[in-house]
């Protein structure tokens, strides 16, 4: 396979905050978010994306865009997905590190039949995030697995 680019650009513009914006990403769709130091350190700001947010999104993400191209080659008839993430900030040796991120999916099945595919795939696409396979920290996945009431 042939390497892909991501390109992401930021801009100070007060304070310590910024905006991130994608060239590859329509502009006109509101695609930018602000960024900000988190409120745990000096100067941080409240209620905005922080570095830490979008690194624990990043893998909490990849795992779901990751399980659901393996439950398509899977066949794995499902009828929701949802995945709670923390990421831990850590200082380690004297500097800070993300240290674990903890991963809890939820897959709604519609059959119980269906229930130990939905763990192999859920454990596969673990296993083949590429965000989660590129970072050091520790990711620890915690998986529920529901029947959907029949009305």
């Amino acid at each position: 396979m042939e390497a892909h680019i991501y390109n992401v650009d930021i801009n100070w513009n007060a304070d310590r905050k910024g905006v991130m914006c994608s060239p590859e990403l329509n502009k006109d769709a509101n695609s930018c978010i602000d960024v900000a130091t988190p409120p745990e350190f000096p100067k941080g700001i409240p209620g905005i994306w922080s570095p830490e947010h979008l690194f624990t999104a990043a893998v909490s993400s990849c795992l779901m865009t990751t399980f659901l191209a393996i439950a398509e080659n899977s066949k794995l008839n499902f009828e929701s997905f949802s995945c709670s993430s923390k990421g831990k900030l850590e200082q380690v040796d004297g500097k800070f590190l993300m240290t674990e991120i903890f991963l809890g999916p939820k897959v709604t099945i519609t059959d119980e039949k269906d229930r130990e595919r939905a763990e192999r795939v859920l454990l596969k696409s673990e296993r083949a995030c590429l965000i989660s396979n590129s970072i050091k920290s520790e990711v620890i996945m915690k998986m529920t697995i529901e029947v959907a009431e029949t009305a």
